[in-house]
Parts: structure tokens; sequence; C-alpha cells
């Protein structure tokens, strides 16, 4: 069965004014990482909020090591191929690794992946970030910070490992977020930090806060799709969880597994703290 339809009732679309309505009434919003136009479609079926075109497409789409080889044109086709099938989530794209080394670098890849279809840039990095999202914002280009363990940092980080963990640690990433907000932040995505210092920086920032592997309390939540449909190349973090072949899933098929996913993050029974640190 296909998930293109033309048949499909039109849905209001999500924007960042829906996220930060989301946040002030208290109400978690779905994301899940996607690659192209049939699960996009699957997705909006399913009411996902937002969809994140990840450099992950590096590990489970092309079968690379890391997600260091992306690069910009991936992720500008891979954009337009999601954005093509939605017209209801938020699309947030990452830039890839070294895209954002300078100011010029940012801002070639920022048009090129919005030029593709994407609501939203993702970027690596902590407050050193501040001057490229304060250029990027002030010219119409939401962007979101990838802060905690950071992938396209995993050589300088040592692997991938629970970041955050010492007092001087979390106060760095608090601080961080901080600055990042007030040099014109849209949205933080923390990944693999303990989930006390995740509902920290929830509490603190006016922004939606999306987390993968940092609990239960921030605004949203993300998984690889790959990982949440238990298609694994390798074995899988400690905040994976299998939505297909989960007993709640009655309809064993994908959009049923997108659907508890978000059901689940909606109803915060998702992550529990087996998926937390």
């Amino acid at each position: 069965m296909s998930y293109l339809s033309t048949e499909q009732k039109p849905k209001m679309p999500i924007t960042l004014s829906t996220l930060q309505k989301f946040k002030a009434n208290g109400e978690k919003f779905s994301c899940l990482t996607c690659y192209d136009a049939s699960f996009a479609a699957a997705m909006q079926t399913a009411d996902i909020d937002t969809i994140l075109i990840g450099d992950s497409l590096g590990m489970v789409v092309q079968g690379k090591s890391s997600t260091l080889p992306v690069t910009v044109a991936d992720m500008t086709y891979h954009t337009a191929n999601v954005a093509r099938a939605n017209n209801h989530a938020l699309i947030i794209s990452d830039l890839p690794f070294m895209s954002v080394a300078t100011l010029d670098r940012a801002i070639e890849a920022s048009l090129a992946v919005m030029q593709a279809g994407a609501n939203m840039v993702k970027i690596e990095g902590g407050s050193e970030l501040c001057d490229i999202v304060s250029v990027l914002s002030n010219n119409g280009v939401p962007v979101c910070v990838h802060l905690g363990l950071t992938p396209q940092s995993v050589n300088v980080l040592g692997g991938y490992k629970v970041q955050g963990k010492t007092d001087d640690e979390a106060q760095k990433l608090l601080d961080d977020c901080q600055k990042l907000v007030q040099a014109g932040a849209s949205m933080l995505l923390l990944e693999c930090v303990p989930s006390g210092l995740a509902k920290a920086v929830t509490d603190s920032v006016p922004v939606p806060v999306i987390g993968i592997g940092a609990g239960v309390d921030t605004d949203g939540q993300v998984l690889v799709m790959h990982d949440m449909l238990g298609v694994y190349t390798r074995k899988p973090a400690k905040f994976v969880k299998d939505f297909l072949s989960d007993k709640d899933n009655e309809t064993h098929d994908i959009v049923g597994a997108f659907k508890n996913y978000h059901m689940a993050v909606k109803n915060k029974t998702f992550p529990t703290a087996e998926h937390s640190f």
C-alpha cells in the first residue's frame, strides 16, 4: 500500500507558533526523522507534529559508520523529497558536518535546505554558535540548536556518551542554552543528558525543547524512524523503543507504529525511566 494519496484530507500545518502554544499549555509534541516522500506521507496520516531530516541518513540510509560524510547536497535532496509529501508537520533539516564552520558556509547551507522545503535548520554545538544563530534568525531562518551528545563531534567527545553528568558540565549546558536563546535560537534539542538537567533547561527557556534520551519532561520527543521501527544495523541505544512490534500496535503496521509513538509522547508514557538517563 502506498501512503501517497491525493484523497488525504488537508491538515492544518504545524508552525513554530503552534509549538510555542504547545509549550505554554504543557502539551507535548512528536518528532521523527524522515528521508523520503512515502514515509513522510505515512507520518502525516499518523499526525506526527514535526519531521527532522537528520544527517542520521548517513548511517541508516547510506550505510556509513557516522554522520560525518553527509553533505549539504544530501540534506537538500532528502529535504525536498519529504517536503513534496508533507503539508502538516514542521520540517527541520540538519546542517551537516562543517557546514557551519564559518558564517558564509552556514548561510549557504541554510539557503539550500530552506529553499528545498525546510521550515527550520538544526545545527550542533554550544554558545560558540551565537553569532551564526543571530545572523540566521535575523534573516528569516529559524534555528534549532542541538546540545549534549552531538554526533558531529563524536571524535572530540570520544564516543557516544551521556553528557552533562558533572556539576560543571551541567552548568555549562544551562549557560549555553540561555545564551543561544538570547541570540535568537527558536528551539533546542538535547541528546543523551540526565533527565533532571533536561527538565531544568526546559523550564528555564521560553522556546520549545526536544529531547532524545533526555527524559519525559522536555516539550517534545524525537527518535530516528528506523530505530522506532526496530530496523537496526547496530545495537540500539538505551532510549530507543520498537513501536512496530509493540503490543499496543494492534494494526501491526508502520502507520500504527507512528500513531502509537505520537500518542505515547502526547500522553507522557514515552519515554519511561528505562529509556532515560
